[in-house]
């Protein structure tokens, strides 16, 4: 995996941008729930994802873990060490599984917070949405339109699903898919005017919404 220390770091900075566009406090650092894949498999982790968080509950609250492959750690690490921008176009889908895997991590600790729950499908229509805010905002003064369109077509258009997801589970990303695209196709107006300070204030009031009023905003907003 190369140094230990600069996946932590990375793992580390995602969830800085993470924590940053929605102005979220408090979460413990995501790095230290990383484990192996034997030990996500003996907590129950299907073991056939680059990325996967695994959560038991019981009467004492919470227990969370979140697998990280080695290989995609390694390839990110590769990437940054070569001086290429984050989510550069080469290593996108790296750099966009490592952020879904912090943000199901941040997203549930947030709801935790609230004393509430998620269900699967907000966790998923969430780290959708999250990856195409962080990829088009990285770009600092490279957030046009033009990159945005591109952004929705790369992350949304032709997904390919894994062939042994159960069928409540395809429909699930799917639906994920379905949404998260409606929704960051309604944010192009924002990004062609150039109003970045409403665009993140528009991203941070749709994390912030709960269960069905989350869904039905941003099924809404296109």
């Amino acid at each position: 995996m190369g140094d230990p220390r600069g996946a932590r770091q990375l793992i580390a900075e995602v969830q800085a941008a993470l924590e940053a566009l929605y102005a979220l406090e408090g979460a413990d650092p995501a790095e230290a729930y990383v484990v192996d894949r034997e030990v996500a498999r003996r907590l129950g982790g299907a073991g056939q994802a680059d990325e996967e968080l695994l959560v038991a509950e019981d009467a004492e609250g919470l227990s969370v873990a979140l697998f990280l492959c080695p290989r995609l750690l390694a390839r990110v690490e590769a990437s940054a060490r070569a001086g290429r921008p984050a989510f550069d176009d080469a290593a996108l889908d790296d750099w966009c599984q490592l952020t879904e895997g912090i943000s199901h991590f941040l997203y549930l600790s947030h709801v935790a917070d609230q004393q509430r729950t998620a269900t699967l499908l907000e966790l998923e229509v969430q780290a959708e949405v999250d990856k195409f805010a962080l990829c088009l905002l990285a770009g600092g003064s490279g957030d046009t339109e033009a990159r945005a369109r591109q952004l929705l077509s790369r992350l949304f258009d032709g997904v390919r699903l894994r062939p042994h997801l159960r069928p409540a589970e395809r429909h699930r990303y799917q639906e994920a898919n379905r949404l998260a695209r409606r929704y960051c196709e309604g944010l192009l107006p924002l990004v062609r005017r150039r109003h970045r300070d409403r665009l993140v204030g528009e991203l941070r009031y749709a994390y912030r919404l709960g269960a069905s009023a989350k869904l039905r905003h941003l099924a809404q907003r296109h």
